[in-house]
């Protein structure tokens, strides 16, 4: 058996009531706190990045693909027919094989992979800029138009009111599904009608709606300006054909293949005078301020760790001292420094795994707490979600847990030094 582990194991197991006692408890504590605010805080972040993904993503669709003269702006309109070689063709693209290059400490190794999904759904859209006149009230609006292929799936679980806009096969609908915040601001209901002002090519229009339904999805820079109206409406009101369209919106069955497909439908599968771009570098001010959550994660993982690390260097000095007899005595029967010192060490990680173990409990309870019963509530208006999200990624807490034991063993060999400045002699005679 090792003599260190065999020592270290002894040593824990004691029943001895001492001062080192009290700081051994204090450290399991820190550790276990520290664990369970990195748990927590690497769910929230994950969780609140992925709902307000998720959000963007549904509103817009994973890709877009439109003329290639067109700007990163959603106003501007250059149509392009509907009879294309992928729509609606692009639905039949599942899983695509690719070659992926893996990089590691310098080396390089390109692997045959496959993406873990395929298109799931691929829909037309056209804008256009207007303004509401109701009663006395004027507001400035986007008016998004959609077809019979649009999917609903992401708007529904968003009405508050009403229901969604008619599209009859035949008959153009003058239904609108405007936002709670344009309904509050104009004073207007399900039901009620309103006029929408347009300038085209010089000409001042006139269309007149129907509110269907009001949503709200808690994007606050989507629900104060835009609309959704029947695709015809805007192609009268741009004078487009029947089968133009400002582009396509496709969707994904799994985000991580985003960049993957993005390239496949542009080199392999669009004519020349298109492009497709995902929704990241169409919007890209909003999944950079999500990227910022990552600086703030990773202060707040730094400080938990230094916290760690501070209490466990704190007990290892203290039961060093409390614990020189033993030392010199182990000394005197020809243990060497390094030999003594992996006690210490095998002691600290002994209280570091225990640590672990109960942070994990907390950290994971909190987060099923939180999922569960939606205990932390957030300010919509700032942080477009009511309730703070939870996304428990398992790979992340074993990296947290793992990295956590490693990083602070390494920052106790330092410390666990002060076992070869004691002399044996000194020692035994100690007390």
């Amino acid at each position: 058996m090792n003599f260190s582990y065999f020592i270290a194991r002894r040593v824990a197991r004691s029943g001895q009531q001492s001062f080192s006692r009290l700081i051994i408890r204090i450290a399991v504590i820190a550790v276990a706190l520290s664990v369970a605010v990195m748990i927590a805080t690497n769910a929230l972040v994950a969780g609140f990045k992925k709902e307000i993904s998720s959000k963007i993503f549904g509103f817009w669709g994973h890709i877009h693909i439109t003329d290639t003269d067109i700007s990163t702006s959603l106003l501007e309109a250059y149509p392009i027919k509907t009879q294309q070689p992928f729509y609606p063709d692009a639905t039949d693209i599942k899983e695509i094989e690719y070659y992926e290059t893996r990089r590691f400490l310098g080396w390089e190794q390109e692997r045959l992979t496959r993406t873990k999904g395929g298109i799931r759904h691929i829909q037309t859209f056209a804008v256009k800029p207007g303004i509401i006149k109701a009663r006395s009230d004027i507001e400035g609006i986007l008016l998004k138009g959609v077809g019979q292929d649009f999917d609903w799936q992401f708007m529904e679980q968003y009405l508050v009111k009403g229901q969604r806009i008619a599209l009859p096969d035949t008959a153009m609908s003058s239904d609108i599904l405007i936002s709670q915040q344009t309904a509050s601001r104009l004073r207007i209901d399900t039901g009620d009608s309103f006029i929408v002002h347009f300038i085209q090519k010089g000409d001042q229009l006139k269309r007149r709606f129907t509110v269907s339904g009001i949503y709200k999805t808690g994007l606050e820079e989507y629900d104060k300006v835009f609309a959704l109206v029947d695709i015809r409406q805007v192609q009268r009101l741009l004078g487009w054909e029947a089968d133009e369209v400002g582009g396509f919106e496709v969707f994904l069955d799994d985000l991580a293949d985003l960049p993957v497909l993005t390239e496949y439908l542009y080199y392999e599968k669009l004519p020349n005078n298109l492009y497709a771009e995902t929704i990241r570098e169409k919007l890209p001010e909003i999944f950079e301020w999500l990227e910022l959550q990552n600086i703030n994660e990773v202060v707040i993982l730094s400080l938990m760790i230094v916290v760690a690390i501070i209490n466990m260097i704190t007990a290892l000095l203290i039961l060093i001292l409390e614990r020189t007899n033993m030392v010199g005595t182990l000394k005197a029967l020809g243990g060497t420094n390094w030999a003594i010192r992996k006690v210490f060490l095998y002691y600290a990680a002994y209280i570091v795994l225990v640590g672990l173990f109960w942070g994990n409990l907390m950290g994971i309870g909190l987060c099923l707490m939180q999922e569960q019963f939606g205990l932390i509530r957030l300010s919509e208006e700032n942080y477009y979600l009511t309730v703070a999200p939870i996304q428990l990624q398992w790979w992340s807490i074993l990296i947290i847990n793992v990295g956590t034991l490693i990083i602070t063993l390494v920052f106790l060999i330092l410390p666990s030094y002060l076992v070869s400045s004691i002399s044996p002699v000194k020692a035994i005679r100690f007390n």
